[in-house]
């Protein structure tokens, strides 16, 4: 880092520099009113020794820590209730999403419902966004878990993302019903290939359509209701290493441009909504198997290792893989960060 001269110090010493109006200060005393406060008590009737799933839970279904630490240990060794108790005040406390609400568009399956079951698991209340007029059967799976084992819920409202009235209406109405909206994965995207000599205006402005626009759509309408509450909060767009890169071998200009126009969509996002308190970044993910490539895979094996080969791990990866991204960048784990793009590629951009 370059040292100051002492004229520098002076002119920044009687500069009138304006105090940053995100506030530091009450965000600080929540969380110690917050870790200083005892987890809320046992439901009646139930024996706090027994590995019963329903008793970490209070009278509203929040989460909290087993009251002993062999029960503790015991559950995150077997795994008999919550998998583990990351985010409360004895282990991580800055990933707890404990009554926080998040929304994750295009989280019907694949990416989005996995990172939104991640979310769910950091104690989140999450609403999935989705044009699907049904989500997966794994949605409906990942609900019951929270209702029975996690003690919190996971919702499915039925929107285009490129419908930017009702959008708008639904994202209103949960923040109503919650009194706060805390974060966003933006998760909603179409690809198409196609050699662009012959790839149709059409196809191009679709594409630009709901991998931007939509992002944009969903981003303004979540931040209008964050900074309605004054409660700011944080935003992940999914990106791709796409975005930063040309995919050698794969033929997709207007996907790779959409990927490119999200990442720097976040950084001037960042820019502007920072005052609010509200932090947006973005995810770019590498190659990823989901059923769909799974079914080309099958026809064209080589493709497989094709792609695969083009990073230093020499595999896909699966979506599991960026379930701990969405829940560090949402939380309070990453205060500190926006505006930037976390590639996470196997080391693709590396070479």
């Amino acid at each position: 880092m370059a040292s100051l001269t002492s004229t520098t110090l002076r002119a920044l010493r009687t500069a009138n520099i304006s105090k940053p109006r995100f506030p530091f200060s009450k965000i600080t005393t929540a969380y110690r009113q917050y870790s200083a406060s005892p987890p809320p008590p046992l439901r009646k009737g139930h024996d706090p020794e027994k590995l019963d799933p329903s008793a970490t839970t209070d009278e509203k279904g929040r989460r909290h820590p087993p009251p002993s630490p062999a029960r503790e240990y015991e559950n995150l060794t077997v795994g008999t209730e919550s998998p583990n108790f990351l985010g409360t005040k004895k282990r991580l406390p800055e990933f707890n999403l404990t009554d926080r609400v998040v929304l994750v568009s295009g989280g019907a399956r694949g990416l989005g419902l996995t990172q939104a079951e991640a979310l769910m698991e950091a104690g989140a209340i999450v609403y999935v966004l989705d044009r699907l007029k049904d989500p997966s059967n794994e949605f409906y799976e990942v609900r019951d878990r929270g209702r029975n084992n996690l003690g919190t819920e996971i919702h499915y409202r039925q929107i285009d993302v490129t419908d930017d009235v009702n959008l708008r209406e639904i994202v209103h109405d949960i923040g109503e019903r919650h009194g706060r909206l805390d974060g966003l994965i933006a998760a909603a995207g179409i690809n198409k290939e196609g050699d662009s000599l012959e790839f149709s205006t059409v196809d191009f402005n679709r594409i630009l359509e709901v991998n931007v626009t939509g992002v944009f759509a969903t981003a303004q309408a979540v931040a209008k209701e964050m900074v309605h509450r004054g409660n700011g909060g944080s935003m992940a767009f999914i990106a791709s290493m796409s975005g930063t890169i040309a995919n050698r071998g794969l033929i997709c200009a207007a996907y790779n441009a959409s990927k490119s126009a999200v990442v720097q969509l976040a950084r001037n996002l960042a820019m502007e909504w920072g005052s609010h308190g509200i932090r947006v970044n973005t995810i770019s993910p590498g190659y990823i198997v989901t059923p769909l490539t799974e079914h080309d895979f099958k026809s064209s094996p080589e493709r497989e290792r094709f792609l695969a080969d083009g990073n230093m791990l020499r595999r896909l990866s699966e979506t599991r893989e960026y379930r701990g991204a969405a829940v560090f960048l949402v939380s309070g784990a990453s205060s500190f960060m926006t505006g930037s793009d976390l590639i996470i590629d196997g080391g693709h951009h590396a070479w």
